[in-house]
């Protein structure tokens, strides 16, 4: 189905969020007759979030926009199990005082897309350790567990594939479906919850919450997931050479925020704009169709309204000024990445090693003997190459993208 009614799922499917819906019917008339409550779970493993997070998050701003209520589930509670995500390993155990900081630091995210307060469709964040952390668990098993049978719970990828390779599944983490299928349960009891929406690889999560509050309650609930986003020449989203790209500011700069979105494939403009900002559909679709070097435009203005949104215009104008500054004009940009060299010299290696452009000194000796070091935009393949004080900055890079500037005290 892709004729809806609804603006809510009109909006995601023009925008390309929707990969299956376990109603669409009853969830396009529901749309239509009242607010939906709906939600996504985040567990708190880090301190920030993501770009392979970005989508969900732009789900609950979209419901947002279309008059319905979010709900940010932050797992503090499941972050203590673990999700058999298909992983060879099982995650590392957190204190709770870590989690519970973790919380309020992506909260911080959250309140760049999302609208809070008290109104019916202000978003609310909900940490699920509100009703896992007290539950009686000879009670649970025998009001829950019925409900579910191993023989399914064997048949998800994310146990088969763990089993299949013969690494050990704890039983920790083999309760963590049954976990997330609970918290649906209690958010239709507890806030009329009535969606959840989540990535494609949890489906079988989702549609076991469903279930569940249908034989618990009798309730009727929803489920939708979206496509896993692949780029261009088949990567994964928000997967880069230097590492994740994180959505909060004191993880990865603004400048290199923006910097990921400007360096969008071709191919993958369209698709990223209609997903990662609020620019009008019509003017996508006039963008998307530039061609050559006219497509730089269109990431910057990708790059500017991403950036935007999850810091600030200011952050974003500033990003593309120092872009601007370093790449057309010659000029060294306030806005890069910065070390400060504790004498008047400095090696090539440790410098590069100091603004974070390489792992080890083996990895920097690589880099320059296959030309991929400069300064001030000259090659050097000198692996001992020393830099003298010439100027208060002096600019370094690494490759193509990798771009910083060492100070002298």
């Amino acid at each position: 189905m892709t004729n809806f009614s609804s603006p809510l799922l009109k909006t995601l499917h023009d925008r390309g969020y929707i990969h299956q819906i376990t109603d669409e019917t009853g969830l396009d008339t529901l749309a239509q007759k009242e607010i939906i409550p709906g939600y996504i779970g985040f567990d708190a493993t880090a301190s920030s979030l993501h770009v392979g997070s970005l989508v969900q998050i732009m789900m609950l701003r979209r419901l947002q926009q279309c008059g319905h209520k979010p709900i940010v589930i932050m797992g503090g509670g499941t972050t203590k199990i673990g999700d058999p995500t298909g992983r060879d390993e099982s995650r590392k155990m957190l204190s709770d005082a870590e989690i519970d900081a973790n919380i309020a630091s992506i909260r911080k995210i959250f309140e760049k897309f999302l609208s809070f307060g008290d109104g019916s469709t202000d978003a609310v964040i909900i940490n699920n350790d509100d009703w896992l952390g007290d539950i009686n668990y000879l009670k649970f098993l025998r009001d829950v567990g019925p409900h579910f049978t191993i023989n399914r719970m064997l048949t998800f990828d994310s146990v088969r594939l763990r089993l299949e390779r013969e690494q050990p599944m704890t039983f920790l983490e083999f309760n963590y479906m049954i976990m997330q299928a609970y918290d649906f349960l209690e958010l239709s009891r507890l806030h009329k919850c009535k969606l959840q929406m989540g990535g494609s690889d949890q489906w079988g999560n989702i549609v076991n919450g469903i279930e569940l509050g249908r034989r618990v309650n009798g309730t009727s609930l929803y489920g939708l997931t979206t496509p896993l986003i692949t780029l261009a020449d088949g990567g994964k989203m928000g997967k880069t050479a230097s590492g994740a790209v994180w959505l909060n500011e004191d993880s990865l700069s603004s400048y290199d925020y923006w910097q990921f979105w400007r360096n969008t494939q071709d191919a993958d403009v369209g698709k990223f704009l209609r997903l990662f900002t609020d620019i009008d559909l019509d003017e996508i679709a006039c963008l998307e169709q530039l061609k050559g070097s006219e497509i730089n435009q269109a990431k910057i203005i990708l790059a500017n309204a991403a950036t935007e949104m999850a810091h600030s215009k200011e952050a974003a104008l500033s990003a593309e000024k120092t872009a601007a500054d370093t790449f057309e004009k010659g000029m060294g940009g306030k806005g890069l990445p910065q070390f400060s060299a504790a004498d008047d010299t400095i090696s090539l290696l440790d410098a590069m090693l100091g603004l974070g452009f390489i792992a080890s000194k083996g990895e920097g000796k690589r880099l320059i003997k296959g030309g991929g070091a400069r300064i001030n935009d000259i090659t050097i393949q000198d692996e001992l190459h020393i830099i003298h004080r010439s100027s208060d900055s002096i600019k370094i890079s690494a490759g193509k993208k990798k771009h910083g500037l060492v100070s002298f005290n």
